[in-house]
């Protein structure tokens, strides 16, 4: 699971019969340096399947490849990031991030 930024959203004119309930986002990945120092997301965008109401500028959880359709087992979608959850708040201890952080 990667930790993104939402930056907004696709319209489709006509969806997938199974993706009916949700919408399509598009967020930004953020690395350990961007999310130890605070700042926006910096990876590259990546278009992710939403039922659970993520707004413009929310902190998610994104689930890619095979592990974005497991919670729709024995259902088939054809997905390759899915939203997992929303985030309310972020704490990294920083000693820690330092450590890995070159």
């Amino acid at each position: 699971m990667r930790i993104a930024q939402v930056i907004g959203t696709v319209t489709l004119s006509r969806p997938h019969p199974t993706l009916l309930a949700g919408r399509f986002l598009i967020a930004v990945p953020a690395s350990l340096r961007a999310l130890s120092s605070k700042s926006d997301a910096d990876g590259e965008e990546v278009i992710v399947w939403d039922d659970l109401g993520a707004g413009f500028g929310s902190w998610i959880g994104i689930s890619e490849g095979v592990e974005a359709t497991m919670p729709f087992r024995p259902a088939r979608k054809p997905l390759d990031a899915y939203c997992a959850c929303i985030l309310d708040h972020i704490h990294l201890d920083l000693p820690t991030v330092r450590e890995v952080l070159p």
